[in-house]
């Protein structure tokens, strides 16, 4: 008996290590430029014997697939936040999130020291709702730590049947003690694009996050805006939006610009590198433009801040965003399987990295909340001015059918307005 398994077990470590042998050398014969490199003899015996001693001593039998998937996990997962192993269910939800419909929570996550991050909620779903923020710290799910989970592991369990709940502790900046939200789980439709009128003359288009129809569906929303009276200016909201489809964001910015370069990419093979040009027309002609963003701010969204930016085609408020400035490309293994991995990395056109460091913004805003004051606490003047803002008389801070402000309901919006309307003003003179 043990010599059948001395047999069958060296079989297994020889596939391995052959198998590692014949990619190792397959990569150095299909190098060009004709550097040396040595094989990892060492690290490849090191592997074997660590892969001997847990058949051999590991308390409970462990199948060898499930340890190679485990290896190939470690792998990635070391590499950077991004990149991961996908197994066959991972590998067809990946394939779900460009479309614009998919079941969850409606967050997106990423890893940081151990934890699960919140980089933005999504517009309009469970988690907004609930009062998920970016930069969220998800530190247990339904009870169980997430210390030693991949990211994979952990959106496997966030997601689940519509109707659900599942209680997430979250670790949240300036507060001492952590916090537990309860979740139901829906499926999450998002509409990537919305859109409005301030004021006369004044749009807003909102983006949640960048899918394959974004661009269009911003330009006609933009189109019929102006078919109600001239655009003087509009605000680009981009707060809180992770990110999605590349060609969704260079799309958005070839919008704004007549020309010049948008976004490029570094990576080590030719076929990551990417310069992406903008053509002639501005859906805007040329009227001013606010983009509004802050930490939630990832991806795609960094993408169109930074070339609009650079161009100086629009002044940038808010917080520095995420800094999530690189490309995963989808290498399937089979018909079943994959890997994520980064393959390079975004620069905005003056050559700005935008990984880990972000974009930083023209006029910083603090996430502040505005409210008023009693008549008792403001004394006459205070009401007076309110009966001003009531008659009309400052139509930036009319009431709607809430009584409140525009500042009331959206701080950084509505200093976004004021800096529009400014900005229309110097235009015009």
């Amino acid at each position: 008996m043990k010599n059948c398994f001395r047999t069958g077990y060296a079989l297994v470590i020889g596939l391995i290590v052959g198998v590692m042998l014949s990619v190792s050398v397959g990569v150095y014969a299909g190098r060009e430029d004709g550097a040396k490199s040595a094989l990892p003899v060492e690290d490849l015996q090191r592997f074997s014997d660590v892969y001997t001693r847990i058949k051999r001593n590991y308390v409970t039998d462990v199948d060898d697939k499930e340890l190679l998937d485990n290896a190939i996990q470690g792998m990635l997962s070391g590499l950077d936040p991004h990149s991961a192993y996908l197994d066959e269910q991972q590998f067809e939800d990946i394939q779900v999130g460009t479309s614009g419909e998919f079941g969850g929570l409606g967050i997106e996550v990423g890893m940081e020291d151990g934890f699960v991050k919140v980089i933005a909620p999504i517009d309009d779903t469970p988690a907004s709702r609930a009062g998920i923020e970016a930069g969220d710290l998800i530190i247990r799910l339904d009870g169980d730590s997430v210390k030693g989970m991949t990211l994979s592991d952990a959106v496997n369990q966030m997601r689940g049947e519509r109707g659900t709940d599942i209680t997430l502790t979250i670790l949240r900046e300036g507060e001492d003690s952590p916090r537990e939200i309860t979740i139901t789980r829906d499926v999450i439709q998002v509409q990537s694009v919305r859109s409005e009128m301030l004021e006369d003359g004044y749009g807003y288009v909102r983006i949640s996050n960048f899918q394959t129809r974004t661009a269009r569906d911003l330009v006609r929303a933009i189109e019929e805006m102006r078919e109600e009276g001239e655009l003087k200016g509009l605000v680009l909201d981009l707060r809180n939006n992770p990110g999605g489809i590349l060609n969704g964001s260079v799309g958005v910015s070839d919008a704004f610009l007549e020309d010049g370069l948008i976004v490029y990419t570094e990576g080590r093979l030719e076929e990551s590198q990417f310069r992406y040009r903008a053509s002639p027309g501005d859906v805007l002609q040329g009227a001013p433009m606010v983009v509004l963003v802050n930490r939630g701010s990832a991806s795609a969204s960094e993408i169109v801040a930074g070339a609009l930016q650079d161009h100086r085609r629009a002044i940038v408020m808010g917080q520095n965003t995420f800094g999530k400035g690189s490309v995963q490309t989808i290498l399937p293994l089979g018909q079943r399987t994959g890997i994520k991995l980064t393959t390079a990395r975004y620069f905005t056109p003056e050559g700005r990295s935008i990984q880990d460091h972000g974009i930083e913004p023209d006029i910083r805003l603090e996430n502040l909340q505005v409210s008023r004051r009693s008549p008792e606490q403001n004394g006459m003047e205070g009401a007076r001015l309110r009966q001003e803002l009531r008659d009309g008389e400052a139509p930036d801070a009319r009431e709607d059918e809430n009584g409140e402000t525009l500042a009331e309901r959206d701080y950084g919006l509505s200093e976004a307005l004021n800096l529009l309307k400014g900005l229309s003003f110097y235009n015009r003179n």
